[in-house]
């Protein structure tokens, strides 16, 4: 089902995308099953392929996306090969990429957001109920 809401960008994203899940991911899909963990060559991949930094400020190796649907797409994507590549990567620039980009201080964005976007630091979250 064709829908309205992507243009032609969005479409030729969505390809790239596809191309990277068919050549990446899918004859690697089921390892990360098996050893739990995902392999850093497939970051290091992600992020030479600008996929991790979609809403990361160019100057510390975004590409200045400004625009969800592209995470959307990204995602949509993933998920069709590897629930648990499109989680561990969603938490990765949907989760923690506005942190960084947003609380952070220049000399910590400068530190941390281009290894952040090229798949050098593969980031996480925790976080904790305070009244228990």
């Amino acid at each position: 089902m064709q829908r309205t809401i992507y243009t032609e960008d969005h479409d030729a994203f969505r390809e790239s995308v596809k191309a990277f899940v068919q050549r990446h991911v899918e004859p690697r899909a089921e390892n990360f099953i098996e050893q739990r963990y995902i392999d850093r060559e497939l970051w290091l991949e992600a992020g030479k392929q600008g996929y991790l930094g979609l809403d990361v400020p160019e100057e510390f190796g975004g590409s200045s996306a400004g625009d969800y649907r592209y995470n959307a797409v990204l995602q949509e994507e993933l998920s069709r090969s590897s629930a648990a590549l499109a989680s561990s990567m969603s938490i990765h620039f949907d989760i923690v990429a506005p942190y960084l980009v947003e609380l952070t201080t220049d000399e910590q964005k400068q530190r941390w957001l281009p290894k952040f976007c090229s798949g050098e630091m593969i980031t996480a979250i925790g976080m904790t109920e305070p009244s228990g």
